[in-house]
């Protein structure tokens, strides 16, 4: 493939980069001018500079271009528009300048946020309607109705992961922090069975649904076959570490007031806390579970990961790199 990978330099597309490299395939790696591209480093990949909220910036990113890895995206932010601009709006931009260069197929990176919590007993599937909860997960969705609308003139297709585990996330370092120090946190009301799924069975369906006729035209979930909760999450963590973990409770009250605080402190000193008030929500939903059968089905997609191996290695990378 000759592709484009946008977001390349973040957790998902470095991961996605190096894979492709590895295949022979030509990469290119959309980054905004200022940030942090050492995840790159060493990669035989061409950089070139842009922002997908700035649409003037895509032109030369796209040129030569077949398939395009439109990961580009913000979790976080002060308010609902800036999650709209970057994550829903930049879909357009990048949409827009891949007809206008003749770019063939777009692969969304779309979220189980954007479907919403589903409940603890039945998982999330790809027919069910959007019901996200906060702003990061209704830019998603949208973000992906705007990539569908361009189904006339190019090649689309989404994938949706749960929540990604593998070396060097940060997503889910505050989780492992807790289980480093010998704690567990024990939610009241649960537990609440969570889907999981480690990089590079993200990256292998990435790599699925942009070679496959099969997905065109389709969203389908990423997730390992496995379910498990933020407790077991924690636990397994602690053993990674060879601790002794002492499970500590907290009402859901609490965990809701704490992230109601850490909200306040983040918007009055600029400061981003590990715990939020959208994290906080998601953590007191019933479930977050989605099934795989579709990607087993239409793409063949198999998870090789188990939760337990991808916590493990997540683990190991964090000591290593010296984050714990």
């Amino acid at each position: 493939m000759r592709c484009l990978i946008t977001g390349a330099n973040g957790f998902l597309g470095s991961h996605l980069a190096r894979a492709l490299c590895a295949r022979g395939d030509t990469v290119r790696c959309l980054v905004r001018e200022g940030s942090d591209a050492s995840a790159l480093a060493n990669l035989p990949v061409e950089r070139a500079a842009g922002d997908v909220t700035k649409p003037e910036t895509l032109g030369d990113a796209l040129r030569g271009v077949e398939t395009v890895f439109h990961l580009a995206g913000i979790r976080r932010a002060a308010g609902r528009q800036a999650f709209i601009e970057a994550n829903a709006e930049g879909t357009r931009h990048v949409a827009n300048a891949m007809v206008t260069a003749g770019a063939k197929r777009l692969v969304f990176c779309g979220s189980l946020a954007a479907s919403g919590p589903s409940t603890s007993t039945r998982p999330r599937v790809e027919s069910d309607p959007f019901c996200p909860e906060e702003p990061y997960g209704e830019s998603k969705a949208i973000g992906e109705q705007i990539a569908f609308s361009f189904s006339d003139r190019l090649e689309v297709t989404s994938i949706r992961p749960s929540r990604i585990l593998g070396p060097l996330d940060h997503e889910n370092l505050s989780f492992f922090k807790i289980a480093k120090r010998g704690y567990v946190l024990q939610i009241g009301g649960g537990p609440r069975p969570l889907s999981m799924v480690d990089v590079d069975d993200v990256v292998e369906q990435l790599l699925l649904q942009a070679t496959s006729k099969a997905a065109v035209g389709e969203a389908f979930f990423a997730s390992s076959d496995e379910t498990i909760s933020l407790e077991g999450v924690m636990e397994l963590a602690a053993k990674a570490f060879g601790v002794h973990a002492r499970a500590i409770y907290l009402p859901p009250w609490a965990l809701g007031a704490l992230g109601e605080t850490t909200d306040v402190i983040t918007k009055v000193t600029g400061t981003k806390l590990p715990l939020n008030r959208k994290l906080a929500r998601q953590l007191l939903a019933p479930g977050w579970t989605c099934s795989i059968g579709k990607a087993k089905r239409m793409l063949g997609y198999q998870p090789v990961r188990t939760i337990a191996e991808s916590i493990e290695r997540s683990a190991k990378s964090y000591l290593e790199a010296g984050w714990l």
